[in-house]
């Protein structure tokens, strides 16, 4: 079932469609196979195409189809999103691998080596009390200097 989208979500410009319309097949009343009531649309810039003969006027299944249409847009875009969320986050976890550790605890040479930063101390046992400022500021001094890589200023 396709999410149901306002004309305020997803804005179509005229030129960007192409309707045609034509008679309604099947059986049906005096006035079915008559009158042009059944309604074409194709998306030019996607190549959607959306047919609606269900309704009794041309306007009403013009109406209906414009609305599948949006639908069918919002879907699309929608995926795309939610495409560069799950891109987003597969970056910022990783895999996991142990090529990917940050730190490694060392216990019977009490040191520490935090892989990022190429930090290395050899108080383990002040570490896991808590004082990390050590730690923390080489992490934030290269943190820095990402930036300012980044930004062109580099140091």
């Amino acid at each position: 079932m396709l999410a149901e989208a306002d004309e305020v979500e997803i804005k179509i410009p005229e030129k960007d469609i192409k309707m045609d319309v034509y008679k309604s097949a099947g059986a049906g009343g005096q006035s079915v196979q008559k009158n042009s009531t059944a309604v074409r649309l194709t998306h030019i810039p996607t190549g959607i195409v959306v047919q609606c003969q269900d309704e009794r006027s041309q306007l009403q299944n013009r109406m209906r189809a414009m609305s599948i249409l949006r639908a069918r847009l919002y879907e699309i875009e929608e995926e795309k999103r939610r495409a560069e969320i799950d891109e987003s986050r597969r970056s910022q976890v990783g895999s996991g691998e142990r090529s990917e550790k940050i730190r490694t605890y060392n216990f019977p040479q009490s040191r520490v080596s935090d892989h990022r930063v190429n930090f290395t101390s050899h108080n383990l046992p002040a570490i896991l009390d808590g004082d990390l400022d050590e730690l923390l500021d080489e992490l934030a001094t290269q943190d820095e200097a990402k930036r300012l890589a980044a930004a062109g200023l580099g140091v």
